[in-house]
């Protein structure tokens, strides 16, 4: 940059050789320019790429469901959002984490609907979409075969498995909480309205009150 002010100096010094005032205000007005042009050459040399945050949510592999920071996904943010928590022993957290690799292929509805899950059109506030597999549902609890699966929505449609959800009829257990998980933390809701005894389990999105308790404040229905 510097060898071009000089070239453009002496370039005026020849021609004005002859008319020192025109060649003193040639010679100034050239010294302003290419100042300019250097000035604004060092600040753009300066100047940072400044690039948009970071989305907090990021699309699953397929595209199929929308990741929130809420949901858990892996083991540790499991263990950590639930380890220690009243009634949950170390057997019955083993317990959920059977639930969750057991139910990890649903995390894509499709697969759901194609193992036997139907939508039954029941959508509740701070739960989330219920689909039932109904020729599963009987007396016996299995961790790893929950009757019914929830789901939330998000606003472009796309669904996010939250919690899995056990159904046992009550005509097969009148007066007594059918047998759920290790300790006391699972509390079974006898529903008379579905003939059902419910009991929800929070394995794949963090629930504040609790991985048992039947709603969740952090999950918004759409």
């Amino acid at each position: 940059m510097k060898n071009l002010l000089n070239a453009a100096v002496c370039s005026i010094e020849k021609c004005f050789t002859v008319r020192p005032l025109l060649y003193g205000v040639a010679r100034s007005a050239t010294l302003f320019f290419c100042s300019m042009i250097w000035v604004g050459f060092l600040l753009t040399g300066c100047s940072k790429d400044i690039k948009a945050p970071a989305n907090n949510a990021q699309r699953m592999s397929d595209g199929d469901a929308l990741v929130s920071n809420n949901l858990l996904n892996t083991e540790e943010q499991f263990s950590t959002n639930y380890e220690g928590l009243d009634g949950l022993t170390g057997q019955t957290l083993w317990e959920l984490q059977q639930a969750r690799a057991a139910t990890a292929r649903y995390r894509q509805l499709k697969n759901a609907i194609a193992d036997g899950y139907a939508d039954i059109s029941v959508v509740v506030p701070n739960m989330g979409y219920h689909y039932m597999q109904s020729l599963i549902v009987d007396a016996t609890f299995d961790a790893r075969k929950p009757e019914i699966l929830v789901y939330n929505r998000h606003d472009d449609g796309s669904f996010e498995l939250v919690a899995v959800e056990y159904a046992v009829p009550i005509d097969l257990t009148p007066n007594v909480a059918p047998e759920g998980f290790t300790g006391s933390g699972d509390v079974w809701d006898r529903n008379t309205g579905f003939g059902l005894w419910l009991l929800h389990a929070w394995v794949w999105h963090n629930n504040p009150d609790g991985v048992f308790n039947p709603t969740n404040p952090e999950v918004h229905v759409h």
